[in-house]
């Protein structure tokens, strides 16, 4: 792997850690409830969210050793955090505690009032 790809990758996986900042036990329990469950585009018949989705791929991330990580892996950490960073730059004025703003970011691994 090339100096500069060993780079990105490195800063890819940095900022996905800054920007996922629920466990993977949180994120787990959060994505088993009827609010995580609701909110988010769908994207295949099956029901399940796109948000949501990824928030499952979030956990197996969160539990793999940096070294075991594959290429696909880094690009949805790329694609967490890109998520993560345009989201929350919508933050709805006021409370956001029982948003689907909060919920959406959740289920991506963040929650804005961590």
């Amino acid at each position: 792997m090339a100096a500069q790809e060993q780079d990105d990758r490195k800063s890819t996986i940095a900022e996905f850690n800054e920007a996922v900042n629920m466990t993977p036990a949180e994120l787990e329990k959060w994505l088993g409830t009827d609010e995580s469950n609701g909110v988010g585009q769908q994207s295949g018949g099956d029901g399940e969210s796109v948000g949501h989705a990824s928030g499952r791929r979030i956990v197996e991330l969160l539990r793999t050793r940096k070294s075991d990580l594959s290429d696909d892996d880094v690009a949805h950490m790329r694609k967490v955090v890109g998520y993560v960073h345009r989201h929350i730059e919508q933050r709805p004025s006021g409370d956001v505690s029982d948003t689907k703003w909060r919920y959406s970011l959740m289920n991506w691994g963040h929650d804005p009032l961590k």
